[in-house]
């Protein structure tokens, strides 16, 4: 009996050195996987640093962002894809900049350590692979980062630019392109506001035929309502 004892003990053991070596190896195992997946953060920093202001190096404005552009090769003000770039960097604390705390968490989110990968990630930034609810973010995010300083709304010409830049191949181009003469012809707003940008974007994929609108039923902003108010004297004219 005692003989056997001790080989039940010995085999307990064996059993539990096993399972520890085994569970050892499996911790192992996903250390290094997670080692793997993880970025070389002194590279990343590095390319923040390039692009930093001067007077504050914890964030960079308008001036690093046009140089990353350079560095890219894509042009800042036509090309919407630093845009897409500086939403999935997570860039929201404050308009025109992204601070460095966001450009760190943006490259580890998205396995981003140097300008080859930055620039391989460039084909996946066009707004074509934008489900609709991601657009509708993307396109809000959009307004917020032009905004200037503490300002809560953008002029009519920085609207016009920015619509026509984001939208195009997003809407029918008719639309695009009438909404963008009404917004410059009118003489009511100077400035558009955030729900009133948010709501022309909803307004197109609601009210395709805009001989359905019902204006005394519309829960759109005025702005919405003088637009087919415009378009409806348009065809009169034709």
């Amino acid at each position: 009996m005692p003989s056997s004892s001790k080989s039940k003990k010995r085999a307990r053991n064996n059993s539990s050195n096993n399972n520890k070596m085994w569970n050892s190896s499996a911790g192992s195992r996903k250390k290094k996987s997670s080692r793997s997946s993880m970025i070389d953060e002194e590279a990343a920093e590095q390319m923040f640093l390039e692009i930093a202001d001067e007077d504050d190096p914890s964030v960079a404005g308008m001036e690093g962002i046009s140089t990353l552009c350079e560095k890219l090769e894509i042009d800042p003000l036509e090309d919407i894809r630093i845009l897409v770039l500086l939403w999935k960097m997570g860039s929201k604390e404050k308009p025109a900049q992204i601070s460095k705390e966001e450009w760190m968490s943006g490259c580890q989110r998205l396995h981003i350590d140097s300008l080859d990968k930055l620039k391989s990630m460039l084909p996946s930034l066009d707004t074509g692979f934008l489900e609709r609810s991601e657009f509708r973010d993307f396109y809000k995010f959009c307004f917020k980062f032009n905004l200037h300083s503490t300002h809560r709304t953008l002029d009519k010409e920085m609207v016009v630019a920015l619509l026509t830049m984001i939208l195009k191949d997003r809407i029918p181009s008719d639309r695009l392109e009438t909404f963008c003469a009404f917004v410059e012809e009118q003489t009511t707003y100077s400035r558009i506001t955030l729900d009133q940008w948010t709501s022309f974007l909803d307004f197109c994929y609601e009210c395709e035929d805009l001989s359905t609108y019902d204006e005394s039923n519309s829960a759109w902003p005025v702005l919405i309502d003088e637009y087919v108010e415009y378009m409806e004297e348009q065809q009169k004219k034709k």
